[in-house]
């Protein structure tokens, strides 16, 4: 009787103590730990905001000549690579067939000019013995339909005239403007007919300019900068040996329209080149002074997070954190502006992001000092 009333008991009591022993098990279920993170204080700092854009150097003005009459090139007055001025004599093409056709278009006009006047006399003679009644009436017709024929002959012997004179002129080619001249394509005795072959490229060199490409979303910041009052450092230039170009430039143009397949523009910047260092078709970094200028707020760029083209940083509140989004300027070192979101003094965290989320309490550790640079490049 004994071991049936134990069985009993046991079977009661187990439940209970299961049950006991389960809620102690929950109660006692330890928080998540805080995350260890390295800090930093928001503060402004002076900087200067530069955007860097490839940039080529363009001529204002570039022609290549071309020969428009045919015949051999008998002189060349230039040397390769020489400084010209507009109206210098540059090649020469044989003139003795153009001058011969010339004289004989002259010639031409003076007998036309004397058919013309025996003409306008035979006019006269004949209106004067028309009004007494001396001739016939259809006399003075023909008389007076050679007088056009006469004068439309002159007409022609004067465009042949023209036209002669024309290609003499075209027998030597002078510079179209003040420029530099290239390295000749032709040398004396080459035969040459209209429009080949080339024989040389000349290209203005002061002022000179440099073309960039910006995108459209842009557009309005560069329009702006066009219509207002430009800054002497508002557009500079660094050389491809990194050198800095002493001479500030000064936006001319914004070409008419967007790429459709790139989206993007062509903006022409000018600057003086006294000193003949930029030459075309050299690649150049175009810097444009932006908004990020004088006291900003800047804080270590791996402290930002980027998600779906969202910028966002961890923001201390007391043992957690949350997600801030934030507008950021100009990058440079290793340190970047931010433009909105934050306020000067606020915590955020620089080491330990991978581990973060949103609420996720923290142990904050050493705070970081961020060491700005004087100027700002992106």
């Amino acid at each position: 009787m004994k071991r049936p009333i134990s069985w009993l008991l046991t079977a009661t009591l187990c439940p209970g103590l299961l049950i006991s022993c389960g809620g102690n098990q929950n109660a006692q279920q330890p928080a998540p730990a805080a995350v260890p993170v390295n800090t930093t204080q928001v503060s402004e700092q002076n900087v200067t905001g530069i955007d860097a854009y490839p940039g080529t150097v363009v001529p204002l003005n570039e022609v290549e000549l071309r020969p428009q009459v045919s015949g051999y090139i008998t002189n060349i007055y230039v040397q390769d690579g020489q400084q010209v001025t507009k109206g210098q004599r540059l090649y020469e093409i044989d003139q003795s067939k153009y001058q011969a056709s010339l004289q004989q278009a002259q010639a031409n006009l003076q007998s036309a000019k004397a058919n013309l006047q025996r003409v306008q006399q035979d006019v006269k003679r004949y209106e004067r013995l028309s009004e007494q009644e001396a001739i016939a009436r259809q006399q003075v017709d023909y008389a007076r339909a050679d007088l056009a024929t006469a004068q439309a002959q002159v007409a022609a012997a004067e465009a042949q005239v023209r036209s002669a004179s024309t290609d003499l002129g075209y027998a030597v080619i002078t510079a179209p403007f003040a420029g530099t001249i290239g390295i000749s394509q032709v040398r004396i005795g080459t035969q040459v007919s209209p429009g080949q072959p080339l024989l040389n490229t000349i290209s203005s060199v002061d002022p000179i300019a440099v073309d960039f490409v910006i995108n459209e979303r842009e557009i309005g910041r560069f329009n702006q900068l066009q219509r207002g009052n430009q800054p002497d450092s508002l557009f500079t230039l660094r050389l491809n040996n990194s050198t800095a170009y002493s001479k500030p430039g000064k936006i001319i143009a914004i070409d008419r329209a967007i790429g459709r397949q790139t989206g993007t523009t062509t903006v022409r910047v000018q600057f003086p080149n006294e000193e003949r260092l930029l030459m075309p078709g050299m690649t150049v970094d175009m810097q444009v002074l932006n908004q990020d200028l004088g006291n900003q707020l800047v804080i270590p760029y791996k402290a930002v997070t980027e998600q779906l083209g969202e910028y966002y940083v961890y923001l201390v509140q007391a043992d957690s954190v949350v997600q801030q989004n934030v507008e950021l300027g100009t990058r440079f070192g290793a340190d970047i502006v931010v433009r909105e979101g934050l306020q000067a003094g606020s915590t955020i965290v620089v080491d330990g992001i991978q581990k973060l989320r949103q609420g996720a309490k923290v142990q904050v550790g050493a705070p970081q000092a961020s060491q700005a640079q004087p100027a700002a490049s992106r």
